[in-house]
């Protein structure tokens, strides 16, 4: 089996064998340091719809972790530990502390990124870590952010984002009329939350954005960075999108059927919005960049 081929499948049982002695009991420290951090979130804030794609970046890291393991084990055989696991665990170690003590869930869920970083570095040294940089990186998406910071960027996001649905759906003939994020369309007035336009819902398209490219891996380095750029252009249409499509059934059918949505589906209809505009932009690029290869070879001919 190659080394994609691995990449793709996962350890297989016999490496499974192998390599169990050496990790497991690394496997179940973590879990007992970490299981009750994550069955708060689980129950707290992660239950919130503005934190509600944390469990998602979560599972998507372990993912990528384990989708990469036989690479980085095939990579570091023979290695030696890096002396600078040491650092990074005592900082793991502070910001645990720190974070369980005081309520801090940034420092808490943020040391468990340091933890699984520090191991790595322990046991297979730096190239363990460059091989599996990108769901260390990844996984500060699920890190909750400080509420001032949230609440200081959140309020210019709602204001551009009421701003677009109020002029698009005038221009589209409906009686709309805005002031600060509060739309009033027909007799229905509806604030633009959090949870439509917020930081955190920016976050989570924009996370969902760099997983797909590390997905695909395009061998084009100008198709990854103009994607990479597009994203937040992307994710800010679907957050207006959304927002049209909860202002246009609350006019249709009622508040009771706009708050019905907002609960229900409005989470779904952002993130299969940002996935088709995603999508789109890619092929488009695709195009491009396949234009531009034909034009070469044409005028190397």
């Amino acid at each position: 089996m190659n080394t994609q081929a691995k990449r793709w499948s996962g350890l297989n049982l016999q490496q499974c064998k192998e390599y169990l002695p050496e990790w497991l009991p690394l496997a179940v420290g973590l879990l007992a340091m970490y299981i009750p951090s994550f069955a708060g979130l689980f129950g707290g804030i992660w239950a919130t719809e503005e934190q509600a794609h944390g469990p998602i970046i979560l599972f998507l890291s372990l993912w990528l972790i384990w989708r990469n393991w036989p690479d980085m084990l095939e990579r570091t055989r023979g290695s030696e530990p890096s002396a600078l696991g040491w650092g990074v665990l005592a900082i793991a170690l502070v910001l645990y502390v720190l974070g369980r003590s005081q309520h801090l869930l940034a420092f808490e869920i943020g040391s468990f990124i340091w933890m699984l970083a520090a191991v790595l570095l322990l046991k297979r040294g730096l190239r363990a870590l460059k091989v599996l940089w990108f769901p260390f990186f990844f996984m500060l998406f699920m890190v909750p952010l400080p509420a001032q910071i949230v609440i200081m960027l959140t309020m210019p996001m709602k204001m551009a984002v009421s701003y677009v649905v109020e002029h698009l759906l005038f221009f589209a003939g409906y009686p709309i009329a805005r002031t600060g994020v509060i739309l009033q369309i027909g007799q229905y007035q509806l604030m633009v939350a959090d949870a439509c336009a917020g930081l955190q819902t920016l976050l989570s398209l924009e996370a969902l954005g760099l997983f797909y490219l590390n997905v695909v891996r395009h061998t084009s380095a100008l198709r990854n960075i103009a994607l990479a750029i597009l994203i937040i252009p992307i994710s800010f249409s679907a957050n207006v999108v959304r927002v049209i499509v909860l202002t246009l059934i609350t006019y249709y059918f009622g508040d009771a059927a706009g708050q019905g949505f907002l609960h229900g589906f409005a989470g779904m209809v952002l993130f299969i919005t940002a996935l088709i505009l995603i999508l789109s932009a890619d092929s488009l690029l695709q195009w491009i960049v396949k234009l531009r290869e034909r034009r070469a070879s044409g005028s190397q001919a």
